[in-house]
């Protein structure tokens, strides 16, 4: 059978160094410090954030306000000329480049047209070498 000895640590027993204060403490088992409410902290994390600014000394935090507020300023302007620059360069593109694309497209085809008319002519013109070309219908013949 094993027998459990409780063994006290001397530096436990030794008197702590600093003030002495003969004030009691509340010990009471009631207390908020014991209860699970009080785990839920009373700050939020922006509070706890926002104390944070007691680190940085107030000349520090000045210039970088400014610093940040002149570089948002410069974000926002240049984010709002590019936006109507952006519209302005796309409804133009729309306006007139869709127009001369289609009437480009059209030309094309034109283009196409006539050149195979032009090789089936040619072709009439070699398969038939003697003959002469025929008038049109409805054109009369010249004397």
């Amino acid at each position: 059978m094993v027998k459990l000895e409780e063994v006290v640590d001397e530096e436990f027993l030794r008197p702590q160094d600093g003030p002495q204060d003969d004030d009691d403490w509340d010990t009471d088992s009631e207390s908020d410090t014991s209860s699970i409410a009080s785990l839920q902290p009373d700050e939020t994390l922006y509070e706890r954030v926002l104390a944070l600014q007691d680190i940085i000394p107030a000349p520090y935090r000045r210039s970088l306000n400014a610093k940040a507020s002149t570089v948002s300023s410069w974000l926002k302007t240049g984010l709002s000329y590019g936006g109507k620059t952006l519209w302005v360069v796309s409804t133009s593109a729309l306006l007139l480049g869709v127009p001369w694309a289609l009437a480009y497209s059209e030309e094309q085809m034109v283009m196409e047209q006539e050149r195979e008319m032009q090789m089936q002519q040619r072709a009439n013109e070699f398969l038939t070498p003697g003959s002469q070309p025929q008038a049109p219908q409805g054109a009369q013949p010249s004397l």
